[in-house]
């Protein structure tokens, strides 16, 4: 179409983040933005993917610190036992959450 502008629907992935943290917060992060939707990981396997097998209980509390919660999508940290586990804006929310985008 002549004159037709190509329109682009932003994701929050797209978004450019200025996060502050530890460089261990900072690595968990990332690798929480890199969890597609609808996809879970546990603790330990974010700590393995960081180079850091052993530190489950520390991603957990990085994830916890995380200030940005959709942005940052630590709702997609589950425990290895099973379960959603627990979540700085509630269990109740982040089951929601992972119900919408079907998590498995």
């Amino acid at each position: 179409m002549k004159g037709a502008q190509e329109t682009r629907t932003m994701t929050i992935a797209d978004l450019a983040l200025d996060l502050r943290g530890t460089d261990f917060q900072r690595a968990v992060w990332a690798a929480l933005r890199e969890i597609p939707p609808g996809c879970t990981m546990t603790y330990a396997e974010v700590a393995a993917r960081i180079g850091r097998p052993g530190a489950a209980r520390a991603v957990a509390r990085a994830c916890a610190a995380n200030p940005v919660a959709l942005a940052v999508p630590c709702h997609r940290v589950v425990p290895a036992s099973g379960g959603t586990g627990g979540w700085r804006w509630g269990a109740a929310r982040k089951r929601v959450l992972l119900a919408k985008e079907g998590a498995r």
